[in-house]
């Protein structure tokens, strides 16, 4: 069983993603920290983040580096947003991506295209959506909690600027998959939040296992 949950940044969907990952005892995976490591990478040999040949550069990361707390810093998540935009990371970091969701038994996914991309035949897709003013003031408690001062109207310009090139990129769009259900987390705490989303895809497997009787 593969289950995709997409959406944009601080909407929830890694929260959710890892709650279905313990309910359905399935492993998970957040494909944004893939992108991270080659921004953590870009930033750490003081390449360039526009220039596709130095991100493709940075592809090559061990994967140990995906247990380091710095990749979830903003630091990384602005870089991680501009190496995303090119084609040939994506590329690169496909493969990977598509193997984790293939393993036996199955897996569960989360990021921006996994329902498009990665797992188009998934048999649940979430996309996971909140207001820029509930995901900024989400990223700005975040970035307290951390230490890190920061601006709310500094903090909502940059989750505008992310959603803008994560939907206007050319290379997998950050978009619902047309059969995702969508489920706004604007106003729901994380438990009714989660329990929604189980809704949703017992929801989508009851269907799927209709559809093939």
């Amino acid at each position: 069983m593969i289950i995709a949950v997409d959406g944009p940044a601080a909407s929830g969907k890694g929260t959710i993603a890892r709650a279905l990952a313990r309910h359905y005892q399935l492993p998970h995976l957040d494909t944004g920290l893939l992108y991270r490591a080659v921004a953590a990478t870009v930033l750490r040999e003081e390449l360039n983040p526009e220039k596709e040949a130095d991100a493709v550069a940075a592809t090559g990361f061990d994967d140990l580096l995906l247990a380091d707390e710095w990749l979830r810093s903003d630091e990384v998540g602005k870089v991680a947003s501009v190496v995303s935009a090119h084609p040939l990371v994506r590329a690169a970091l496909l493969q990977r991506q598509k193997r984790f969701a293939q393993q036996p038994g199955g897996a569960i996914l989360d990021g921006r295209d996994i329902g498009t991309v990665i797992a188009p035949d998934a048999d649940a897709k979430l996309f996971v959506k909140a207001t820029p003013t509930i995901r900024a003031q989400r990223r700005h408690a975040e970035l307290r909690r951390n230490g890190i001062m920061a601006s709310l109207d500094r903090v909502l310009a940059d989750i505008r600027a992310r959603d803008d090139r994560d939907s206007r990129r050319a290379e997998a769009p950050l978009v619902a998959a047309p059969d995702a259900a969508l489920l706004d987390t604007s106003f729901l705490s994380i438990e009714a939040a989660v329990e929604k989303a189980i809704q949703m895809v017992e929801t989508q497997l009851a269907k799927k296992a209709a559809g093939a009787n």
